[in-house]
């Protein structure tokens, strides 16, 4: 598992980016991949957990949760 910090939300599509140090660009996430948590209750600068899975776009977070 890695960590990183909610960099952005867009709400009204369900999707987000992850910060993660010492990488230049953000992950994106969409709300299908939320465990144990909801997109609601995520705010930008959220500490959170995932990994990363290759898609047609590039890299993405998968299994994304709310840190402890």
């Amino acid at each position: 598992m890695q960590e990183g910090t909610i960099a952005r939300l867009i709400a009204d599509k369900y999707f987000g980016f992850i910060k993660v140090d010492g990488q230049e660009k953000d992950l994106f996430f969409h709300a299908n991949e939320l465990v144990g948590c909801d997109f609601a209750s995520l705010r930008e600068g959220d500490k959170v957990t995932f990994e990363v899975a290759d898609s047609p776009k590039g890299p993405n977070a998968v299994k994304v949760s709310k840190a402890a």
